[in-house]
């Protein structure tokens, strides 16, 4: 990852002489918890930083949750996958996306995901681009299941093993959730 750079010492921020910089590529993964409901004020947010270009790479699953048409940056989903590959020379679109990204972004990363994650297995745009993500680039997962799929023995194992790949868990917050329940 580059740092970003900075205004040489005497010369204002915005000189139009200064060379220009070079946008931060952040990869956003979304997957089918209900908190997906997010995702339009989270791209929001994100193109707030000037210095950010933003893509979003999306379960089958989390689609029920959001309108696409409400994601002004670009979206791919399985379909893309394959609609891009009709041969041996042609770009593999998990690879390019690998490849293009700085940094990824999972949030939220519901259960299901999360298993697949932890497995190795790669079924859909999403895990694949994770299984073959550049373990030397920076990936944050950012958990959002039910209380009880949450407090499930196998989860803790399942986060610590994607901790162990060198992602960074972003703890997720206690509050109502949507069917009711506390936690």
């Amino acid at each position: 990852m580059e740092p970003m750079s900075l205004p040489e010492p005497g010369l204002p921020a915005g000189n139009s002489s200064a060379v220009p910089q070079k946008k931060f590529r952040v990869l956003v993964g979304v997957t089918g918890s209900v908190a997906a409901l997010k995702l339009p004020l989270l791209i929001a947010e994100l193109l707030k930083i000037p210095t950010l270009e933003v893509k979003v790479v999306t379960t089958e699953r989390a689609k029920h949750f959001y309108n696409a048409q409400e994601i002004p940056v670009t979206l791919y989903g399985d379909e893309e996958e394959w609609q891009l590959w009709k041969g041996r020379s042609d770009p593999v679109l998990h690879i390019e996306l690998r490849r293009w990204a700085d940094l990824m972004v999972v949030a939220p990363l519901d259960a299901n995901t999360l298993a697949k994650v932890a497995n190795g297995i790669c079924d859909n745009l999403l895990t694949c681009v994770i299984r073959a993500w550049d373990l030397s680039k920076p990936l944050l997962f950012c958990p959002a299941m039910n209380t009880a799929m949450w407090e499930h023995p196998i989860t803790a194992r399942q986060v610590e093993q994607l901790k162990g790949f060198g992602y960074t868990e972003i703890p997720c917050v206690v509050k109502k959730l949507v069917c009711g329940d506390e936690g």
